[in-house]
Order: C-alpha cells, then structure tokens, then sequence
C-alpha cells in the first residue's frame, strides 16, 4: 500500500509539472527577445570601433583631438606620425545634437567641436607622444580660437577614451606649460559619440595642397 500511494500521488503530480514547465516555456519564450536586446545594447556600448565604424584590430587605439580647424590638424598629424597611424579622420564630437553638418557646428549651438580621430598602433607610438605633439602644432592658450578662426567649435581640446589616457593626458599638459607663457586652457574630457564630418572635408589639404591652413609646428 505505501508503494501504491507513492506511485498514485506521483502519477496525479504529472500534469501540475507539466503546466509549470509549460508555464516556464512561455515566460522564456517572452522573456528572450528583451534579454537580446539588452544583450545587443551591452556588446555595442563596450565594443570600440573606429571613425569608420569598424572594430580596432588588436595593438590599435584610438585618439581624439580638438586643435582648430580639423582640415591642418589631420594634415599635421598624418605628416608626422606616417604609417604609425592606420586611419584618420575628420568630425565633430562633444555636442548635444545627433549627425550634425558643417553649417550646423560652426553656427555654435550644437556644442561640437571640429576633431581629427586617429587610429594608432600603439607598438610604433604612445599616446604621450601624441598629445605632446598636439601642443606642438596649436596654441592652447587661446579660448575658443585658433588663429583668424574663431568659435567653440575651434577650443583646444583632448577627448580620452581611457583613464589611462587622461592621466597622460594630464601629465603632459602639465609638463608642456612651460612651453608656453600663458596658461594651457585645453579641454580634457571623455569622448562622446563621433560623428564623421561630410566626405569632402577627410583629408582636404592632401586634396588641396594650397587650402587654407593655420596650422605650425611651434616648438
């Protein structure tokens, strides 16, 4: 008998098992559609790409700079640094408006400023050598103005993808005062959302050998 009562009350069990694991199921089944989402939203705010929107091979990096007029700032940069840049382009970063244009950021309301982004092989460059060679070729000295142009858009600034970076960043500022007789007003903060700038601006002094450029090696 008490073999009998174990089978019957296991046998009456089954259905009450079978709806929970249906039950389950069904939560699952609601349940996966949100969980990739959330999954997708993760790998793409963790995953680093480059101003083309491609992933960075292993050994490359990115950097971000804000030095005046993007167009001298890309030809600078490219001239120095060569093959131990894999890409580079121009764009605008740190506003508050989405995929802004040219006429929008140099109106000012956008908040942007005029960036080149650079990818590099960090076994043939270190980002100290980068940003020391940024102060080299600007003036940090000058709010919101590189020359004749002037504007938010045109600050001196160095967007970190790192905190490595800004703590080089930092240390460089600090060690390249000196260099300069009034005080380094550059922006440093963590990068935001790059936004490439129209097709005619990449690379338009290597296009345009004799365009308009304020850009100089300054020490």
């Amino acid at each position: 008998l008490p073999a009998l009562r174990r089978v019957f009350v296991s046998s009456t069990s089954l259905p009450l098992v079978f709806a929970c694991l249906t039950l389950s199921s069904t939560r699952l089944a609601f349940a996966a559609p949100s969980l990739a989402r959330s999954m997708s939203s993760v790998s793409s705010k963790t995953k680093v790409v480059g101003p083309d929107g491609k992933p960075l091979n292993k050994g490359e990096q990115l950097a971000t700079f804000g030095a005046g007029c993007f167009w001298g700032v890309e030809k600078f940069f490219k001239k120095e640094f060569g093959d131990k840049l894999r890409l580079t382009a121009v764009g605008y970063l740190g506003g508050k408006a989405d995929k802004p244009s040219y006429k929008q950021v140099c109106t000012g309301t956008t908040g942007h400023a005029e960036v080149v982004q650079l990818v590099y092989l960090e076994d043939k460059v270190k980002y100290a050598e980068l940003v020391k060679f940024f102060y080299r070729m600007h003036d940090p000295t000058t709010l919101n103005r590189q020359g004749n142009d002037t504007g938010t858009q045109y600050r001196s600034a160095i967007f970190y993808h790192t905190p490595e970076q800004a703590e080089i960043a930092r240390e460089v500022t600090d060690s390249v005062q000196g260099r300069f007789f009034n005080p380094i007003v550059t922006e440093i903060t963590e990068a935001s959302t790059f936004w490439l700038a129209e097709d005619y601006h990449q690379d338009y002094l290597n296009k345009n050998p004799g365009g308009y450029c304020n850009h100089k090696i300054r020490w």
